[in-house]
């Protein structure tokens, strides 16, 4: 992948990088939670915990939102297209190595074969 889907791939693997951010995905995973529960699930203050937001947010891997009944909290939620991005980018890396590695099998294999009819001939 080049361009923007690979500086785009480059943003998501950063900023899972940090393990309090997977954390943070994981606990998204089942449903979006204000910014406070993040913090205290994560044993973070604040201001760290929104550090790591902003983080996750320049990836594009989460979006935040504002309730009607109070704009002060803040409510985040996973993104799915960053996450499919980054998957389908490691399927399109698996299925190079399966290839490569399928074609160092028959070579090896093939020589193996071609070492074993010649040591027969002599």
């Amino acid at each position: 992948m080049s361009g923007a889907a690979g500086a785009g791939i480059d943003q998501v693997l950063a900023a899972l990088a940090d393990p309090h951010r997977r954390m943070v995905v994981e606990r998204l995973r089942d449903r979006p939670h204000r910014a406070g529960e993040l913090a205290e699930a994560a044993g973070l203050s604040a201001p760290a915990m929104s550090r790591h937001l902003r983080a996750l947010r320049a990836s594009g891997l989460i979006e935040e939102s504002h309730p009607d009944f109070d704009a002060r909290v803040r409510i985040y939620r996973l993104c799915p297209e960053p996450m499919a991005r980054l998957k389908a980018w490691v399927d399109q890396m698996d299925q190079l190595w399966s290839r490569q590695l399928a074609a160092f099998k028959a070579h090896v294999e093939a020589d193996t074969a071609d070492t074993t009819d010649g040591s027969d001939a002599e």
